[in-house]
Parts: structure tokens; C-alpha cells; sequence
């Protein structure tokens, strides 16, 4: 057997059958969307067990005996096949216990008891007991306690077309505000970007949807857990058609009566950073201010500092993004930098970096921040000595949490609480533009 390095996202030997004659796996060679197999050892044919119209089966479970029970794809909510009648069953009463996204997390050793999982986005996730023997399901703990009594958001699960076609994902919150008509809107962009956001609670949107935003998550093509065609779709589109979705879900978002289409703002990390550069210097009409964290601003320099472990999917990088070995391909990701088109960037721009990130280091930012002053952008650069990609450390995330605030609600007018001592026992450093957020100076 072999399974092309472009598959391998996709395709996943899961486990053999107790006497060792069958192997499942999860497989996407000679589909668009992966499924759910059966592999007899000796005759090498293939049974389909679960396969799912609208997404990837990206896992499975298994009872004791090493028997496929069930299969999960996730389209905008979790969706699970039953491959055993058992856990068909087990579906039924838990969907008549309780609402939410379910998750088999254990099962005793006689299968009568099983733990599961409900994630909910309007209050805590729960851990609850299910008796097989009597059918009866009950709570074993709620996950986070502190979320009881608050006014919580709904995330709406929404389908938004491109322009040329493609059916993106996306996830909405709105605000308490929005009932009175149009609101200012945050889009939230997920990183990888070979990656996907997902239903459930988000702290971001209910934090930003409490302080009065509409809050906007895009699954842009080359976002994963649907098929491969939509992730080829992304293939030398960085910058391209990929930011293209973004505005078609702002345009969306506008057209819907939903958002304020003067007040809108981007934030981004990662992948998400680089669009938010780009809609910084592509489409900065559309956004009245960007929040990049630790994002790409040169793909060529990018693609020079990709780190050792990442070196097995160079080749692949090389097909998605561009090759810079090639003059074709090293004109071609100067021309999707950011970087490249700094003349375009006159909006208002928070960038905030971790100094030991590997994946995307700290020169990206900072070269992207000496480019904005020389222009006379307002650019605020805030960084954390501590933290690599992505901010860990709660008083970090604290700290960039109320700098982000302080600066969305002086270009955006949605709600903020003063920093006050938000950056106790924070690594924080404002290198540039303290004068531009309130209350960050002094």
C-alpha cells in the first residue's frame, strides 16, 4: 500500500480487527471526502463502512474487541454514522437527554457505562454517564463552572457562497446589540491554514460579542474536514482567492443588515496574521482597523525560516504555496507578500508577536512594523518574550486581550473595560505605538 504525502492528511490506519485479519482506516485515495474502511489482509479488498456526503470522516471509534462502532464527520456541527446498532442507539438517548455536540470519551470494561461529552456554545460543555442497561443518561460534572449565569451568545452555524461558487462554513455571533439593527463586525480568521474552525463555545466571539461586536469565523477554501477538492481550491491562492471568501463573508455580513459596513475589523493569527496583512494592503477599504498576531508579512523570507520539523512537508508547502527555488515561484510569493504592496496600507494596525515562535518569527512582524512606520501608518507593535506561536501564559492572553479591546473600541465603538492591572505578571512590551490604544501608555 502506499498513500501519496498529499493524502496523508486524509488517509489514517486506525487499528486491526482482534484476530489481526482486517484493517480500518480512514482513507481519501480515489475520493474527494475520506471515509471509513474495512481492509481484509489477505485478499487487500476494501469495505466501506461510513462515508459522509458534505465532509471528511476525520475519526472512529471502537468497542473492546477492536470492532469499528461509529464514525464522525463534522459539516457545520458534529455528524456521527453509526457502523453498530449499539451506537445508534446510544445516539437516541443521548439526544433525548440533553442538546449539543456529543463525544464518546470512555466505556467501562463490561460496555455498560460509557462517558461522554456534550459541547454546547451558549454555556458550559458537560461530562455525562450513560447506562446502557437501563438507558438512562446523567450528569457527571458541567466542564467550567464560572460560565453558570452568563449572558451568553449563540454561535450560528451559516453558509456563505463565494463568487465562484464554493459553499464556505462560517460561524456567526452576534451581539445583544444586533436586535437594534447593524452593528460594527470583527472577522475572525482561523491559522493553519490548513485547518478549520468548529461549533461550540468560543471565548473569542463571547468575549467580543459581550463588548458589542458582531463576530464573523470564515472556513475558507483550504480549510480542512471537507474533501480534497476544497483544499485544492487554495493551491497558489494565498492572498488570492482565499482572501477573495474573506470579503465575500463581509460583503455577506453587510448585504444580511447585519454589520455596520464602516466598522468593520480584521483579526487574524498566524495564517490568520497574514490575511490580516493582506487586508491590510489588498483591500483596506473593506476595514477600519487590523489585529495581527504573529503573522506572515514575506513569504519568501517565510518559506527561508520554515523550521527543521516541518522540513518532511516542504514539497507539499511548495505545491500549496510556491516554490521558492524557482523564478517563477519567487516572484510570485513576493507578489502575494504583504510586504510587497506596503504602499497600500493606511489603516490603523495592532501586531502583537511572541519572541521564541519558530514557525513564524519574530522578524516577520518586525519587518512589517519598520515598513508601516516609515509610511507613517499608525501601527501599535506589542510582543511577549515568553510566549513562541501563540500566547499561552493567562496573563499574557489577559494583557493581549485588553490592549485588543482598547484598540477596537477606539476604531470600531464597541465596548471596553480599562486595562487597569491587566498586565500584571505579564512579559508584555509595547516596542511602538503606545500613544495610539488608550490607556496603554503609562
Amino acid at each position: 500500500m502506499t498513500v501519496p504525502i498529499a493524502e496523508t492528511d486524509t488517509t489514517q490506519l486506525l487499528d486491526f480487527s482482534a484476530d489481526g485479519k482486517t484493517l480500518y482506516l480512514i482513507d481519501s485515495r480515489g475520493r474527494d471526502k475520506a471515509a471509513l474502511f474495512a481492509l481484509d489482509m489477505a485478499t487487500r479488498q476494501t469495505t466501506l463502512l461510513a462515508a459522509d456526503d458534505d465532509a471528511d470522516i476525520v475519526r472512529a471509534i471502537f468497542d473492546e474487541n477492536r470492532r469499528p462502532l461509529a464514525a464522525l464527520a463534522i459539516t457545520d456541527r458534529m455528524r456521527w454514522h453509526a457502523v453498530d446498532q449499539s451506537v445508534a442507539n446510544d445516539l437516541a438517548d443521548l439526544s433525548r437527554y440533553g442538546a449539543g455536540d456529543i463525544s464518546f470519551v470512555s466505556n467501562s470494561d463490561d460496555l455498560r457505562l460509557g462517558t461522554v461529552h456534550f459541547e454546547r456554545d451558549t454555556e458550559s460543555g458537560e461530562y455525562a454517564l450513560l447506562d446502557r442497561k437501563t438507558r438512562e443518561v446523567r450528569k457527571l460534572y458541567t466542564q467550567h463552572r464560572a460560565l453558570d449565569g452568563l449572558a451568553l451568545r449563540k454561535l450560528e452555524p451559516v453558509v456563505i457562497p463565494s463568487r465562484d461558487g464554493l459553499r464556505l462554513n462560517c460561524y456567526l455571533t452576534r451581539p445583544a446589540e444586533a436586535a437594534a439593527g447593524t452593528v460594527p463586525l470583527v472577522l475572525v480568521i482561523h491559522g493553519g491554514p490548513y485547518y478549520r474552525d468548529t461549533w461550540g463555545f468560543s471565548p473569542v466571539h463571547q468575549w467580543l460579542a459581550n463588548r458589542g461586536y458582531a463576530v464573523l469565523a470564515v472556513n475558507y477554501r483550504g480549510s480542512t474536514g471537507f474533501g480534497k477538492a476544497f483544499i485544492t481550491a487554495a493551491d497558489h491562492e494565498w492572498g488570492g482567492k482565499m482572501h477573495d471568501d474573506l470579503i465575500d463573508a463581509v460583503d455577506w455580513a453587510i448585504a444580511q443588515g447585519i454589520a455596520d459596513p464602516e466598522r468593520v475589523g480584521f483579526f487574524g493569527g498566524s495564517y490568520g496574521g497574514y490575511s490580516a496583512l493582506v487586508a491590510a494592503t489588498k483591500t483596506p477599504d473593506v476595514f477600519a482597523c487590523i489585529v495581527d498576531l504573529f503573522g506572515i508579512s514575506n513569504l519568501v523570507t517565510f518559506m527561508a525560516t520554515i523550521p527543521p520539523y516541518w522540513g518532511p512537508w516542504i514539497s507539499v508547502w511548495k505545491n500549496r504555496l510556491g516554490d521558492p527555488g524557482t523564478e517563477t515561484g519567487r516572484a510570485f510569493l513576493v507578489e502575494r507578500s504583504p510586504l510587497t504592496h506596503i504602499d497600500r496600507a493606511v489603516k490603523p494596525i495592532l501586531i502583537a508577536q511572541g519572541m521564541r515562535d519558530v514557525r513564524v518569527v519574530a522578524a516577520e512582524s518586525e519587518q512589517m512594523v519598520n515598513a508601516l512606520k516609515q509610511r507613517g501608518v499608525p501601527v501599535t507593535y506589542i510582543t511577549f518574550a515568553d510566549e513562541g506561536h501563540g500566547f499561552v501564559r493567562p496573563e499574557n492572553r489577559l494583557a493581549f486581550y485588553g490592549v485588543t479591546e482598547a484598540f477596537l473600541a477606539k476604531h470600531l465603538g464597541g465596548g471596553c473595560q480599562p486595562i487597569g492591572n491587566d498586565f500584571a505578571g505579564s512579559s508584555l512590551k509595547v516596542e511602538t505605538g503606545a500613544e495610539l490604544v488608550p490607556g496603554l501608555r503609562g
